[in-house]
């Protein structure tokens, strides 16, 4: 039995900065079960309500390296937008985008990123797949990729963005704060 088949999907929902299982280093998925796809059905319908385009497994409280994506945000092909155990492989060019992240909702900031990536993940078979994207999609693979090394988008920021943004990171560490209490 795996350990994802223990999770109550009902219960799952984004979770937010400074919550530590975002700086959690990911371990790899093993088991490629019914417990798995479900696992991947719910993570894409919280994606989809929160209006994201892509969502690492730490963003739903379970450390494992998995993400899903989807540039257009639009429901379906589900299905060819997960990567399990992913791993970038090759890395061109530089890009300068606009980037927000579901574990700290309202905030949008500069980020450089590689232009177009190449990225080597397994798909919900177990199977191994290579996949390059540039652009949109470059850019959520190195995004959701951060996630499951525990790096979060406030390691990314710049310093006047740290600085622009710090009225939303100290609110977000309150609000953390209050859930714990």
């Amino acid at each position: 039995m795996s350990a994802i088949s223990e999770i109550d999907l009902s219960a799952l929902k984004v979770v937010k900065y400074p919550d530590p299982r975002l700086r959690e280093v990911c371990t790899a998925v093993e088991e490629f079960d019914d417990s798995l796809r479900g696992f991947v059905e719910r993570m894409f319908e919280i994606m989809y309500a929160s209006n994201g385009v892509g969502l690492a497994a730490p963003q739903v409280g379970q450390t494992i390296r998995l993400f899903i994506a989807n540039p257009t945000a639009e429901p379906g092909g589900e299905y060819e937008g997960v990567y399990i155990n992913p791993e970038i492989i090759e890395r061109s060019g530089s890009d300068v985008g606009d980037e927000g992240c579901l574990s700290f909702p309202g905030m949008s900031c500069k980020i450089k990123r590689a232009e177009a990536v190449t990225i080597r993940a397994a798909n919900l078979n177990g199977e191994t797949f290579t996949q390059t994207a540039e652009g949109l999609q470059a850019r959520i693979f190195q995004h959701e990729s951060d996630h499951l090394d525990g790096i979060l988008l406030s390691d990314r920021m710049s310093t006047v963005a740290k600085i622009t943004n710090r009225r939303l990171l100290k609110d977000l560490e309150e609000d953390y704060a209050e859930t714990k209490r």
